[in-house]
């Protein structure tokens, strides 16, 4: 546009420089303390963007008073990864729509139950932005441009980037499971939708096709095409990785997750989980190397097994 249209300041909690979770060094513009004085001098309101990583952040009682503060005098809140947590643990999300990265999506939905938390890409809900960290970001920032600036800007910005493609709010984050191209199929992605949005209380098949307006056999042969498994296969594979999201991140106890991800039972719940992630669920909760130990440990003890059977199978000579 030939002139600078946005400018930001960084802020950490006490002014000093702040190392990312790659390990790269953040200098710091002021700190929190400062930021909150100049807030509440200041007539204009400017957007505050919170930066979150892969792992949700402690609490902080004084940068949830100030984001309430800016969401007072009027100004945008903007959350990347992690940093939706923040947001609503402050109570500026309740009702709201929010994307989540898939990773801490179930957690986020079982502890922030007044927010609708989605798998999109970002989503933009009146002055709150949220996207799930990675690039979508940049989507979301395009997003905006485009909203202050149009979309001539925007696609500009596109060229300079070597940007192809951007994602619009509400877009999905990822590809579904078991599938390395691109999904076209819009019926198979509705039914998809369908059983990420109904994980605690699975519906049967014939509920499922009805959004897609296919009949079963239909729906079947697509998903054996698309995603080479079958619905249920497919169905049941996101509510282990949903389960499994929530033994690690989560100290919810095993009964209740098996329920909150549509098992009847506790036993069934273990058996498929066992098949898919070769360990008990509450062993997922151990560190990798104690997993590891426990799998070395099984495998030994399979092979005596198999030496015994053998052994036992034997006709031994009559020995005098």
């Amino acid at each position: 546009m030939g002139r600078d249209v946005y400018s930001w300041n960084v802020i950490s909690d006490d002014g000093q420089p702040v190392a990312s979770s790659c390990g790269l060094l953040v200098c710091a513009d002021s700190s929190l303390s400062f930021e909150r004085e100049r807030t509440r001098r200041s007539i204009s309101a400017s957007a505050v963007v919170v930066v979150g990583s892969r792992n949700a952040p402690s609490p902080h009682k004084q940068l949830d008073a100030w984001l309430r503060e800016c969401r007072n005098r009027r100004g945008s809140l903007v959350g990347i990864s992690s940093g939706t947590i923040v947001l609503a643990r402050a109570g500026l999300a309740e009702g709201r729509r929010c994307a989540v990265h898939w990773e801490q999506f179930p957690i986020f939905s079982e502890r922030f139950l007044g927010v609708i938390a989605t798998q999109a890409a970002f989503e933009r809900d009146g002055d709150l932005y949220t996207c799930a960290g990675g690039d979508a970001p940049f989507d979301m920032f395009l997003d905006l441009v485009d909203r202050h600036h149009g979309t001539i800007v925007a696609n500009h910005i596109c060229e300079k980037a070597i940007v192809s493609r951007t994602r619009s709010a509400g877009d999905r984050q990822r590809l579904p499971l078991h599938s390395r191209v691109q999904l076209n199929h819009q019926a198979v992605i509705k039914v998809i939708e369908e059983m990420e949005s109904n994980l605690t209380e699975p519906l049967l098949l014939d509920e499922l096709v009805v959004s897609a307006g296919l009949s079963r056999r239909q729906i079947e042969r697509l998903f054996r095409r698309e995603l080479g498994c079958s619905p249920s296969r497919y169905y049941l594979d996101l509510r282990l990785e949903r389960a499994h999201l929530l033994l690690i991140s989560s100290r919810l106890p095993v009964v209740e997750i098996a329920m909150a991800c549509g098992f009847v039972s506790a036993s069934h719940f273990s058996k498929a989980y066992r098949e898919a992630y070769g360990c008990a669920p509450h062993q997922s909760r151990l560190p990798v190397y104690q997993r590891k130990g426990m799998r070395s440990n099984r495998s030994k003890e399979n092979k005596v097994l198999q030496v015994d059977r053998k052994l036992g199978s034997e006709r031994m000579p009559n020995c005098y």
